[in-house]
């Protein structure tokens, strides 16, 4: 069974800054890409940043120039840099983990736990 231990929550004043960390284990297969999505009280989950097993990244506007993702495959494990952070930045953050399987079609995605990140104003 994969899962995904995800830490680094906690709050910040606005303008500073949080570092997110994830960790994979368990029999992981074919990794397709690893990432983090958001979800703020009242809305929908929504993507903040992703990164290939190759390296490459995708960024939500939001995120654009303010965080940073990286992974390390030989740990499996995926972190977020978070600067600058606003009020709207205030979520509970989700790991991701989309891999390729045995047996089964298309891409399957894991999800850690959630840790909360609060800006305050």
């Amino acid at each position: 069974q994969v899962q995904l231990q995800a830490s680094g929550g906690g709050l910040v004043q606005a303008g500073g800054s949080l570092t997110l960390s994830c960790a994979a284990s368990g029999r992981i297969f074919g990794i397709n890409s690893l990432g983090w999505f958001r979800q703020a009280p009242g809305k929908q989950r929504e993507l903040v940043a992703r990164v290939t097993s190759y390296g490459s990244p995708t960024y939500a506007e939001a995120a654009q120039g303010r965080f940073n993702i990286s992974r390390d495959l030989d740990k499996d494990t995926v972190t977020l840099e978070m600067n600058s952070l606003q009020r709207d930045d205030t979520a509970v953050y989700y790991c991701n983990l989309a891999v390729v399987e045995p047996d089964r079609p298309g891409i399957v995605d894991y999800w850690g736990q959630g840790t909360l990140v609060t800006v305050s104003s």
